[in-house]
């Protein structure tokens, strides 16, 4: 009786034990190469991501420092190491992001962003996400084989093109195909066509808070169609009129216009966040081939403030 009753008391601790570290609040860090040179990260020694990789995420971090090394593909680029912090200055855990650039010759790791950890947040589909413990399990991203795989058929980001995602399920055993129209505001189903504001219906049913607007005959053939939804947007320029300084601030702009489309208004909205002449002129050439209406771009060059830069750009639109 008493060891049955101290079996039972055992588990209810470890219950309870466990119960109490899920509500715990956890850290996340997620590492990205500027340039998209493929590396493998190391936090503590552990090596997460099997495969190099330009995009990688690790969940449910739990100290605040951790020990982080990047090991690239190419054998010609040194490691880099870095202790990087995860909590604020309250100790409160942080969703944390670096970058890797080159600076002069040299790979550098460096700080981007950061914003309070939210807990059991969605998870972003543009990285290889892996959890903390668990070193070489991918639980998120593209390509991701277990649970629920979203592939892209004709390798178009999110808001490009008319392909479908390809979403393998295995449940209980019973691995299931399923063909989906993109979510990401694209083109789907039956759509009314129009140089207006329209309205967009999927073949399930569902309506874009977003006009399509179908420009053929786009010259920069990048396969964007369809601008990011209204509210999408609104949260970008947010955003970006919160970052603090100018360089973080363009090539935030353009790691988000690298997943997504917007067409010449929003190009100079957002033109419009930039403090310097030169970064407007980076991001106005960057953002050409993300422009669904490119026939338009002249309302981007005109919305430059000077004379030698709209020539810039007008020389660079002539070179395309």
């Amino acid at each position: 009786m008493v060891k049955k009753y101290l079996m039972a008391t055992l588990l209810c601790f470890g219950m309870l034990t466990t119960i109490q570290a899920q509500w715990l609040p956890t850290a996340n860090l997620t590492v990205f190469s500027d340039d998209g040179e493929p590396f493998t990260l190391v936090l503590n020694g552990e090596k997460y991501n099997t495969t190099p990789e330009t995009n990688v995420r690790v969940e449910e971090l739990p100290n605040p420092y951790y020990s982080c090394k990047i090991l690239f593909e190419s054998k010609s680029i040194p490691t880099l190491s870095k202790n990087v912090q995860l909590t604020d200055a309250n100790g409160i855990p942080q969703d944390v992001v670096y970058r890797i650039k080159k600076s002069g010759t040299k790979y550098v790791l460096r700080y981007f962003s950061m914003q309070p950890a939210e807990q059991n947040m969605v998870r972003p589909g543009n990285c290889s996400v892996y959890r903390f413990g668990n070193p070489g399990i991918m639980i998120a991203g593209p390509g991701f084989q277990g649970g629920v795989s979203i592939q892209n058929n004709n390798n178009y980001p999110q808001g490009r093109g008319n392909s479908s995602n390809n979403v393998q399920v295995n449940v209980g055993g019973v691995n299931m195909n399923v063909d989906i129209p993109n979510q990401g505001g694209m083109r789907n189903g039956t759509t009314t066509t129009t140089t207006t504001t329209t309205t967009t219906t999927t073949s399930g049913g569902r309506r874009n808070d977003e006009a399509y607007i179908d420009y053929n005959g786009s010259s920069n053939g990048n396969n964007c169609n369809t601008p990011m939804r209204t509210n999408d947007f609104n949260d970008v320029m947010k955003t970006l009129k919160q970052t603090s300084f100018e360089e973080t601030r363009l090539s935030t702009a353009k790691q988000i216009l690298g997943m997504n489309c917007m067409n010449t208004n929003q190009i100079i909205q957002v033109l419009s966040a930039f403090n310097f002449s030169a970064s407007k002129l980076e991001f106005a050439k960057y953002a050409y081939d993300f422009c669904i209406d490119p026939k338009m771009y002249f309302k981007v060059v005109n919305s430059l403030n000077f004379d030698s830069d709209k020539q810039d750009l007008n020389e660079f639109l002539q070179g395309r």
